[in-house]
């Protein structure tokens, strides 16, 4: 009982009306962004910092995760009925969602993807409310060694793990790792690339940086690429499955819920590759995989069910380790920062009521998600049909405003606009701005935990070795890194291999 007493007073915290207003707002303002394509939560989320400054920490942590997952839902919609994902997470619904959409079935896969989200959902939640205390109890073991090992791991991971060329994510986030060191020395207070700039002696501040590259750089990108012609949104009938549809999707179901699970806690994980996993899997099991890309009704069950409970599970690392485990995390985490809240294993013990209160927050607004979700798609249609010309400087002049608002300091508002033009930049030439944050955010954990231990281990290196939990992460990232070279080493004698074989069934 003593370790539900906590839960329980958690369930006191969400269900506090300002709570459950910000549930609301969250949820509903992630579906509205699921449903625009192109901005996504994390761009949302970084927009929005600048209002969490006057709201308590655990209301602002509430609405937040609930725009994150609340825009896995809001990014089937346009899958399903225009062909146009309107969440990375849901580019494989629209394999089979827009063909059910053709065949006059839009309700159902509409019906399916909210079930599927809402199982997936609970099921992440309920395993948090278990694996998070187990993993937290754990990281009380860590000191500086261990954090250094952790952080290195996690930016390697999300560099490697990311969409797009590898060498590109390392890249980014080897800038993102310069970023981290403007400002003062914080052993030496020796000022570092600050080009005698007062201010940047304390840093470059998150927040601008957030806003600059998910904000303004994905509006300026997503303007360049919507100049086509807009297309017709596909007639909504009946939105509740037959039984047969039901049937045929639970297996997916299911086991969407576990895979999106345990792939959301991996760093570089997140909603897009349990989707992109989810799909896989059920193509690969099906009896007639051919029907795939023709309205498998579990083509979209299995991922849509997979990304939410990935973007649930994703706060495992972040609240009880204080690793953020994608972007959208990242920018979570510096929300946390701002309200003066340290994520990691010391959370649930000096801040049980916000670490609670966030997690029992998940229940309530997955409920709220089954419920609007089907009786808003007519709303969300209608909204498919404002130009992005008329929502994009609406969402950039605000973007501008909140970086002002947060210190009064047009040096702020410069940084966004730099950041916006590097983001626009990066997406332009196939750089994910993900891999910079993350790094950007890892980098001062990595530099005061790898500096502490250096002090620590009286300089030794070899002291990392020494210590099992440190030693186990610095293996994880050692194969890792020697692990894509070594599939191109197997993959090249392969090829050398059945070559000979090819041109001599040729020959013959």
């Amino acid at each position: 009982m003593d370790f539900l007493q906590p839960v329980i007073d958690g369930f006191g915290v969400v269900l506090m009306p300002s709570n459950l207003l910000y549930c609301l707002l969250g949820v509903v303002i992630g579906m509205l962004i699921g449903v625009l394509p192109g901005l996504g939560p994390a761009a949302t989320i970084a927009i929005l910092l600048p209002l969490t400054y006057g709201i308590e920490p655990v209301t602002a942590i509430i609405m937040l995760a609930g725009i994150f997952y609340g825009a896995q839902y809001g990014g089937t919609i346009t899958s399903v009925l225009l062909r146009l994902p309107g969440e990375a997470s849901s580019v494989v619904t629209v394999f089979d969602g827009y063909q059910l959409a053709r065949k006059g079935k839009a309700g159902t896969a509409l019906g399916i993807a909210a079930i599927g989200s809402f199982i997936g959902g609970t099921v992440a939640i309920i395993g948090l409310t278990f694996l998070a205390p187990l993993v937290a109890s754990f990281a009380l073991d860590f000191g500086p060694p261990e954090y250094a090992a952790l952080a290195l791991v996690g930016i390697l991971l999300v560099a490697t793990i990311s969409n797009g060329a590898k060498i590109k994510a390392l890249i980014a986030a080897a800038f993102g790792l310069l970023l981290a060191t403007v400002g003062r020395d914080i052993f030496t207070g020796a000022e570092r690339f600050t080009f005698g700039n007062l201010s940047l002696a304390d840093g470059i501040d998150f927040v601008p940086v957030a806003m600059g590259l998910f904000g303004v750089g994905e509006i300026l990108y997503n303007l360049e690429e919507r100049h086509r012609a807009a297309q017709a949104p596909a007639t909504v009938a009946n939105v509740w499955p037959s039984k047969k549809d039901l049937k045929q999707s639970a297996g997916a179901i299911g086991r969407g819920s576990v895979l999106g699970f345990f792939l959301g806690i991996l760093p570089g994980g997140g909603a897009t590759i349990s989707s992109l996993a989810a799909y896989a899997v059920e193509k690969k099991r099906a009896k007639n995989p051919e029907r795939f890309g023709k309205g498998a009704v579990e083509g979209v069950a299995g991922p849509e069910t997979a990304n939410n409970a990935a973007a649930t599970s994703s706060f495992i690392p972040l609240l009880t380790l204080g690793i953020p485990a994608n972007a959208t995390m990242a920018i979570i985490f510096g929300a946390l920062l701002i309200q003066g809240v340290t994520p990691g294993p010391q959370l649930m013990v000096d801040n049980p009521d916000l670490f609670w209160g966030v997690v029992n927050s998940m229940y309530i607004g997955n409920i709220l998600l089954l419920i609007m979700s089907i009786p808003l798609v007519g709303l969300f249609v209608r909204i498919l049909r404002v130009r992005a010309a008329i929502l994009a400087p609406i969402t950039a002049l605000i973007t501008l405003l909140g970086a002002y608002t947060i210190r009064n300091s047009m040096f702020d508002v410069l940084l966004v606009v730099l950041f916006g033009a590097v983001g626009y930049l990066m997406k332009k030439f196939g750089f994910e701005p993900g891999p910079l944050v993350l790094a950007f955010v890892l980098g001062a954990l990595l530099e005061s935990s790898l500096r502490r231990s250096l002090l620590v281990l009286d300089g030794d290196v070899a002291g990392f070795m020494g210590r099992p939990i440190s030693a186990t992460l610095l293996v994880v990232f050692v194969l890792v890194a020697v692990w894509p070279m070594v599939k191109s080493v197997m993959d090249r004698r392969k090829n050398s291999q059945t070559a000979p074989l090819i041109k001599s069934k040729e020959n013959a």
